[in-house]
């Protein structure tokens, strides 16, 4: 255009705005990487986030504590730890209670399983490892209702024994139905908890009995 390359900017006019682009800068949490860090830290990283899920179980609330960061730790140890406190049971005198050790794991693992493949066939939003993580987890009460009953057998079998065991038994498994479902609640649809709800119900009856029935040699 004509004129305009007689226009000058004068040296006292302060131009506003970064012209240079950085090349290659990036924040320090950006670089962090979990394979720099010592092992003792990344262990007690694991714990804590093991130890902040097992409160929202002991205080369970309608919330996606469990969903976001998952993981299979807290369900081992407490599948393992309830297998052992059930394993040397009078159900079957014949052996050491290796069967028992089993159908603990079978019940849990083949029983979540179940309970997430109908929860997906009803259309949940949960993804399968989510749902593992949340029922695993559920089951600490039960674990908790299983080490009193044990403590109670100590002090002998008897009728007052049993009415000890069907509450503790009975008010753990109404602690572990309701904390998986307040956590599962928003990944169903709302016409179709009920049918979720129910083999929910079975998973944690199951294993309850189990608990409540479990005499010692």
């Amino acid at each position: 255009f004509p004129g305009l390359a007689d226009v000058s900017i004068s040296q006292d006019i302060p131009v506003e705005g970064e012209i240079t682009v950085p090349v290659g800068s990036s924040s320090p949490d950006e670089d962090y990487s979990t394979l720099d860090e010592p092992v003792k830290d990344t262990i007690m990283r694991d714990l804590k986030a093991v130890g902040k899920k097992f409160v929202h179980v002991m205080y369970p609330r309608k919330s996606s504590a469990l969903l976001r960061d998952w993981d299979l730790w807290g369900p081992l140890v407490l599948c393992v730890s309830l297998a052992l406190m059930l394993q040397g049971g009078s159900a079957d005198s014949k052996d050491d209670g290796g069967p028992q050790f089993a159908e603990v794991f079978v019940i849990i693992w083949f029983g979540a399983v179940v309970i997430t493949l109908n929860s997906k066939l009803l259309g949940g939003t949960i993804s399968f490892f989510q749902s593992l993580c949340v029922l695993g987890y559920c089951v600490m009460p039960l674990t908790v209702a299983m080490l009193v009953c044990r403590l109670v057998l100590l002090a002998g079998a008897g009728t007052v024994s049993f009415i000890i065991r069907l509450i503790v038994v009975g008010a753990m498994f109404g602690w572990s139905t309701l904390a998986s479902t307040a956590f599962l609640a928003d990944s169903q649809p709302p016409n179709r908890k009920a049918l979720v709800v129910y083999p929910i119900f079975l998973f944690y009856f199951v294993i309850s009995w189990m608990i409540l029935t479990f005499t010692p040699q």
